[in-house]
């Protein structure tokens, strides 16, 4: 009788388990109502489900050579203001950052012509629901609905997309999808694409237990001693900035990797005119799983997908010390994507996957030739 007992228990027990479990689900933040068209204001972009996410612009016929200036490089000869864009680029910030993420590259690119748009990200800055992971789904329909407005705004001009870390990851998703993105061409920066099957068993199995347990749970990520760039005043500069979000909910970062292994499968899904871009000291996403998604593109690294790989590049390529020779590349592309980049970083990622004796089994980036 014992037995029986036992044996009947065992499954009620499972279920009132499981019942605890999906109790602390991850938590999503709330869509909207789905009842407004996407729109496009000068400092919001509404989505379709009618939440305004922040939006800023560096837009060349609004700025002179002076006002596009990094903080880090040397004053410049004034040059006459630019009238009209000969490209668009759409950018995608980083987990936990915002749209000034691209403060410095957006006046960069202003200056050789470029405009540049970038938004909040629902959960992230100032946009609704900060802190709360919005679903990579979701987050590709935001993307698309700038995309279709961007294209209304300048209807005669290419159109491009730069993603950054996250970003980067969030474009890539977005190629798992039937409906293709309208767009000229994609840079990704470091895309994260640290997926669940390149990370070990004991990191799946914890982040599933605390994400599904107390997905509440936050934590800061300032004992992990990764450092994501050389440029130590901007970093401190993130530090003090108050819409850069500093303790990190378990269950967005259970959302990242969602869409971190989305990413991973992404690139043979890649036809569009693509530069991969990373750097060799990058501490945030591994070189491993950077050089599976290089070598998993349709043609390699050759033809209309690119890679760059930068010796003195570190996660924060847009914002590195060195960040003016990345910027310099990304323009250039966007100009004619192919022409050979001039710092020849292409070269160089080239090299480091035609000789399988540099590709380290470490992690770390391999050695590069001079």
């Amino acid at each position: 009788m014992l037995f029986s007992r036992q044996v009947v228990s065992r499954p009620i027990v499972l279920l009132l388990l499981l019942g605890l479990l999906s109790a602390c689900a991850p938590r999503l933040a709330p869509p909207g109502n789905m009842t407004n068209a996407a729109a496009l204001t000068p400092d919001s972009l509404i989505t379709d489900d009618g939440l305004a996410l922040p939006l800023r612009s560096w837009l060349p016929k609004n700025q002179s050579a002076s006002e596009t200036k990094l903080k880090f490089l040397p004053e410049t000869a004034s040059e006459p203001t630019l009238p009209k864009p000969k490209a668009v680029i759409l950018a995608l910030h980083g987990f936990n950052d915002y749209s000034n993420a691209f403060d410095a590259p957006g006046r960069y690119w202003a200056k050789t012509g470029i405009a540049t748009y970038a938004y909040d990200q629902r959960g992230f800055g100032a946009a609704p629901h900060r802190g709360l992971w919005g679903g990579h789904d979701r987050m590709i329909a935001d993307l698309r609905n700038a995309i279709a407005r961007l294209h209304d705004k300048h209807p005669d001009t290419p159109l491009f997309l730069v993603g950054e870390s996250m970003g980067g990851a969030l474009i890539m998703a977005a190629l798992q999808e039937s409906l293709p993105l309208e767009v000229d061409g994609i840079v990704l920066s470091a895309p994260a694409v640290w997926a669940r099957q390149t990370m070990p068993w004991y990191q799946r199995a914890s982040l599933w237990l605390v994400a599904h347990t107390t997905p509440w749970a936050s934590f800061t990520g300032s004992g992990l001693k990764i450092q994501a760039s050389d440029n130590i005043p901007m970093l401190i500069g993130l530090g003090k900035d108050p819409l850069v979000i500093k303790s990190t909910r378990i269950d967005a970062v259970y959302g990242l990797t969602d869409l971190m292994d989305a990413a991973y499968e992404a690139p043979g899904n890649l036809t569009l005119p693509a530069l991969l871009l990373y750097g060799k000291k990058d501490e945030v996403v591994p070189w491993e799983p950077t050089r599976d998604v290089w070598q998993s593109l349709p043609n390699g690294i050759a033809g209309d997908q690119r890679a760059a790989l930068y010796e003195e590049g570190w996660h924060m390529l847009l914002r590195d010390l060195q960040a003016e020779t990345v910027l310099k590349d990304i323009a250039s592309w966007v100009a004619n994507p192919d022409a050979p980049l001039p710092s020849a970083a292409d070269g160089k990622a080239r090299k480091v996957l035609e000789d399988e004796d540099t590709v380290p089994q470490t992690g770390e980036a391999p050695e590069l030739q001079q």
